[in-house]
């Protein structure tokens, strides 16, 4: 929020407690005037990421998301965490585990490996350009 403010930013949180309330939401969002939308990482938004994605490009908002399934579905840009290499890292945690380690004293690590990916069909369909230094640095680029 003070982040925003600091650039010039407003900011505007629609709620969602189960997929009926999307559509209500979405309504909300595109009369407030927003011009782009954060999806925050939910089970429920993962288990109803068409659906999300869907509302999104129908809005014509561009819209970022923690994971790449969003993207892979329609959705424009997601920037979060490898999954790929938190599996890894928390096989490792098994190995070390079944070899008598405790859990307890493992220490917590946070995820050191980002991704983004882009989705160009979708910047297309939703009139968005992506600057071409934002597209070099994407991992992953979905024409």
């Amino acid at each position: 929020m003070a982040a925003a403010r600091g650039l010039g930013m407003s900011d505007a949180i629609e709620h969602a407690g189960n997929p009926s309330e999307f559509d209500r939401a979405f309504s909300a969002i595109a009369r407030s005037g927003a011009k782009a939308v954060v999806v925050l990482p939910d089970p429920m938004f993962l288990a109803n990421r068409q659906q999300l994605v869907e509302l999104t490009n129908r809005s014509r908002l561009p819209a970022i998301y923690m994971e790449t399934g969003f993207v892979a579905a329609g959705g424009l840009i997601s920037y979060g965490p490898n999954f790929t290499e938190l599996f890894r890292r928390a096989a490792a945690y098994v190995d070390k585990i079944l070899k008598g380690a405790k859990p307890g004293d493992l220490p917590v690590e946070q995820p050191t490996k980002f991704e983004v990916v882009i989705n160009l069909k979708t910047a297309k369909q939703i009139g968005v350009t992506i600057p071409p230094n934002v597209l070099a640095r994407a991992d992953k680029v979905i024409r």
